[in-house]
This record gives C-alpha cells, structure tokens and sequence, in this order.
C-alpha cells in the first residue's frame, strides 16, 4: 500500500546516533520522551531509574547547567527554577508549614520582602523583620516557631553584607535554616553554604548569566533538605526552560572574567563618586568606611562585587536628568548585564514598600544603583560625570 504524506509527517524523528561527543552542550527543546513501557515510565518518574520524561520533571539543559553551579557553591543539590523569586518559592514551599515563622531581612529586594512578609501570611506562615546586621537583633527575634532566617549576602541596593558564620551559628542554636540569597555576590565572589548557611539562592537572571536575556534561578543545599523540592518545583509549575537554561550555562563560562573586570571597574567608579561634589552618600563594600568592609573582606574570594549606590539631593527631578544626561547608560530595573545600567529602587525593585520603609532602609528619592559594565573605567565615569553635570 502506498505510504501516505500525513503518515511520514507525523512519525517521530529518529534520534541522531553518534560515536562522537559535541563539545557544546545541545539544546534538548522536547518536552516529552519515548517510554519504552510502563514499568519504565514507573521507574522514571519514581526517580528509581535516571532519565527523562517530561520537561516539567527535568530536563538534560538544567541538570548541565545544575552540575556546574553544584560544584561552585560545593552543594550536594541543585534545583534550576524559572525565576530567582521561584528559587525562593521552592525554598518557603519545601521546607515550611502553616505555623511556622521566619526571621527576614529588612533589607531584602522587595519581591522577596513582599513574598515572606505578605502572601506567606495567607498560608500561616508568620514573619519578623529585623536589621540582619545585628546578630543580637537576629538571636532576639528567634521563637520556638522559627524555622527559616532569610538574609542576602550583599543587599540590594543598600549593599550591606551580612556575618553568615554568625547568622548560621545562631540559625542552629534555635533548630531553623539559613537560606542566603547570594545574588548580589554569585558563586565567584562568595559560597554561602562553606560558611554555614543550609539553602542559597540566585538569580541566574544576573551576573552568572550576565547578558540580560534568560529567566532564571536556582536553590542549592543539602541533600537531607532535598525531600520535598523535586515536588514542588514540578507541583507548582516553578521549572525552568530548556532555552534558558542552555543560554544561562554559555553565560555561565565566562563568570569570573565578567566579574573581574567589572569589579575592578566598580573600585574605580565608587573612588570617583566618593570625591564628586554633587554626591552626598556612596555605598560600596570595597570602601574602607563601608561599615561591612571587613566582613566582606574575610567573607569574599574575589573582589567586592560590581553594584554601587549612591545619593544626590533633588529627588526624582534630579534622577531624571542625571538618566537624560548619561548618555549612553540604560536606565534598567535589573542588574548584572554587559554594560553599565542604572536603576532607581524607589520606583523599581523597592516601589512596593512605603517611604516610611524606604526610608529606613537607607532608600531615597535620590538613590541610585549602578550596575557596573565591561566598559574601560574612564568611558564609565565619563557617562556618571556627564549625567551629574550642574545647569
């Protein structure tokens, strides 16, 4: 009988079979796989037989891009999430239950403040604000119901750096988790888990993809807290894709040179706002009047990161015409790209919090962050020297 069009065109295509290995990862785009039988697809999904059957479970793109984030934060496991907040998600979804409380950071990105502080409320989960700096304030926040302390590494965007040795002690001493979220830092500057912490969290969206075009995260800890996370991730729909993930791993390979050399660049930066006459406040561990310099100094392998803050007087009037005047410098509600953006938190990442909170969070009208770029230093400053020019 003659084969029919529709037949040859809807019959799957033969896998490629070679003898080689590609020296680029390839992109696997199916979200499904063949099952040989049902006892296969048991074992599959029972995680009893390593494989693949639905992108939603795992894919090979994240489980690449998983192995080599596991050996750079020195973790037993590595989950890769579609966002940073779904990296945070897994983590308050894994490891909490109604009734339980969490210690947070007051000064944490604002989705994630929103997140612990607001929609876990809904689910019983109860939390407590306090200045992660202060280890006593932390030790007097702690209940018997605490389970989780939740701190960044390097905070956005007032850039203070936490005692993770500390936070973990007394994260211990009250039988609760330490979750760090490191995306201020990444991997090449600072491993959160070698200092005590059980769960860290990134934004591969950031400086470990660095070029402002995948959605990402991950959350990597023990195997012992590993129980439930598999679950959630598939459950709630937090998985990432396969295109992102294989388009964050190419970004991945040049971290530590993007990171040098933007660091070297944010020294340089920070230097020159300190002396601008037009700035009355710069924030940057790598100062020596940072008030976190030494921590970040025993805590961090390489650097001090490529994020600076600053203020100028005039509020939204004058950061408007400082973004109309730095020409050249994209004005960007995120961090962690190729060249030098800015952001300004007050209507961006921090617009959810009143100004009460802002402001005691050290968060103005007239703050600023930069994210530092690969650019020379001189082009940088030039683009900061144009945008603070007077009338």
């Amino acid at each position: 009988m003659r084969k029919k069009i529709e037949d040859i065109c809807a019959r799957p295509e033969s896998p490629v079979d070679t003898s080689v290995t590609p020296l680029a990862t390839p992109l696997y785009t199916t979200s499904v796989w063949q099952c040989e039988s049902t006892g296969q697809a048991d074992a599959l999904l029972a995680g009893e037989l390593d494989g693949y059957v639905y992108q939603r479970e795992r894919h090979p793109n994240a489980d690449v891009l998983s192995e080599k984030l596991a050996a750079m934060h020195e973790a037993e496991s590595v989950v890769v999430t579609a966002s940073g907040m779904a990296a945070l998600s897994t983590a308050v979804l894994s490891q909490l239950q109604h009734g339980d409380h969490v210690v947070v950071s007051n000064q944490l990105y604002g989705c994630s403040s929103r997140l612990l502080e607001q929609e876990c409320s809904r689910l019983g989960i109860a939390a407590t604000s306090v200045d992660a700096s202060d280890l006593e304030s932390v030790a007097g926040a702690m209940v018997p119901e605490t389970k989780l302390v939740v701190v960044e590494t390097i905070s956005n965007p007032m850039l203070r750096v936490v005692d993770i040795a500390g936070l973990s002690r007394i994260a211990k001493q009250h039988n609760a988790l330490l979750l760090v979220d490191n995306t201020f830092a990444s991997p090449a500057i600072c491993q959160p888990l070698k200092l005590g912490a059980d769960l860290v969290l990134e934004s591969l969206s950031k400086i470990v993809n660095g070029h402002s075009d995948v959605m990402l995260g991950m959350l990597a800890g023990r195997a012992e807290l590993w129980e439930r996370v598999s679950t959630v991730v598939s459950t709630w729909g937090l998985t990432s894709s396969a295109f992102d993930s294989w388009m964050c791993a190419r970004g991945l390979a040049t971290l530590h040179l993007r990171l040098q050399r933007a660091g070297e660049n944010a020294l340089q930066v920070a230097h020159f706002l300190a002396n601008h006459p037009r700035v009355n406040g710069v924030v940057y561990p790598g100062l020596e009047d940072h008030p976190d310099h030494e921590i970040a100094k025993r805590q961090f392998d390489d650097g001090f990161g490529w994020i600076v803050t600053f203020h100028i007087d005039g509020g939204r009037t004058e950061v408007d015409r400082f973004i109309a005047q730095a020409v050249g410098m994209p004005f960007c509600p995120s961090l962690g790209e190729v060249p030098t953006t800015l952001s300004h938190p007050e209507s961006t990442s921090h617009r959810g919090l009143t100004e009460e909170q802002r402001n005691k969070s050290g968060i103005y009208a007239g703050t600023i962050r930069l994210s530092i770029g690969l650019e020379s230093a001189e082009k940088i400053i030039e683009m900061i020297d144009a945008g603070l020019a007077g009338d």
